[in-house]
């Protein structure tokens, strides 16, 4: 696109779109991440990027005239929890009088299981929305192994069956290795029946531009890792999909990139926020993506679907439903977003 050459001539706007800062880092945080608090850029909640080639002439449109996009994401971490977590889950339900949960959580014939994708799909259809759930396929060594991916045939299949998207959630070090990421997508796209085209990495580890290049390579379609975990907001200053340039190569790379803006730990855990306090940051940020005419990615793990959380995700989908967005799954939007590339 004729915008981005003009964005060259931006040094400053073109360093933070290519994420120069991230080339050859001489600090990382404990999971080996380039994390917000080591970053030069602070105006993270503006997409400075997306706001400059909007101002020169890129025009965005969507389908059914809607006005902007939402991006609505699920990491499966964890299917089987252990005994005193579902019985904390279930006194915390009871505590904010949510009786139905706590007793569908003890009385499940799955006992000890977060067997809730149906009830997050249901409530997803209810706003008209579609989303993605990313799956870990690893092995019993593999730190953080809870479930064999082989053991959810029946539930991927009826996930993909009605409309939502399957997609891989690399493991701990995949981001950094080539062939788990290519054994790993060929495991799950045995166990679905078709291509894995949507990736997003486990503790949202990830290398500029190196991660891009190995997804590129296995022949994903897109990636929704590139986001920050202490922070919400625009890494990048982009509010749209976008094809990541290589600084090294001098070339860009053949995937698409939907930047991580929201996640649901991000606001309650890294930034700690009340209630009231991750509401406001999170309306902030969807009003921005409308004003830019633009998409965020919402990340909400399914141990969220609970209490004021789980009525905190719902607020979410009733408010941007009211705004007129198209709320989907990352695989719709790049099917979409193919004629602006």
């Amino acid at each position: 696109m004729e915008q981005f050459q003009i964005l060259k001539e931006k040094k400053e706007l073109w360093d933070l779109f290519i994420r120069k800062e991230e080339y050859n880092p001489l600090v990382l945080d404990k999971y080996q991440r380039f994390a917000y608090y080591l970053s030069g850029h602070r105006n993270i909640l503006e997409p400075e990027v997306s706001k400059f080639l909007i101002e020169n002439g890129l025009r965005v449109e969507y389908p059914e005239n809607k006005k902007f996009a939402i991006c609505l994401t699920h990491d499966v971490d964890v299917i089987y929890l252990p005994k005193l977590r579902t019985m904390y889950n279930a006194i915390k339900s009871l505590k904010e009088h949510q009786i139905r949960g706590a007793l569908k959580m003890l009385l499940s014939k799955k006992v000890n299981s977060w067997w809730n994708f149906g009830d997050i799909m249901d409530l997803e259809a209810k706003y008209d929305a579609k989303s993605s759930f990313y799956f870990l396929v690893l092995d019993e060594e593999d730190l953080d192994f809870n479930y064999k991916i082989e053991d959810l045939e029946y539930e991927i299949g009826l996930i993909a069956d009605k409309g939502w998207e399957v997609g891989l959630h690399g493991g701990h070090d995949a981001y950094n290795k080539l062939e788990e990421i290519k054994e790993k997508k060929k495991r799950l796209e045995k166990v679905l029946g078709k291509e894995v085209i949507g990736y997003r990495n486990h503790f949202l580890r990830f290398k500029v531009p190196d991660t891009w290049e190995l997804l590129s390579k296995v022949g994903f379609k897109y990636d929704t890792t590139f986001g920050y975990a202490d922070m919400v907001g625009f890494r990048n200053g982009m509010c749209h999909p976008f094809k990541p340039f290589n600084l090294r190569t001098n070339e860009w790379i053949d995937i698409l990139e939907i930047p991580l803006t929201i996640m649901d730990s991000t606001l309650f855990d890294y930034m700690k926020l009340d209630i009231s306090e991750a509401w406001k940051i999170t309306k902030l940020l969807i009003d921005t993506a409308e004003r830019y005419r633009g998409i965020i990615t919402i990340l909400w793990h399914r141990m969220y679907m609970t209490g004021k959380n789980l009525k905190f995700y719902e607020k979410i989908l009733e408010y941007c439903y009211n705004k007129g967005a198209w709320i989907t799954s990352g695989e719709r939007i790049i099917e979409w977003w193919k004629k602006y590339v």
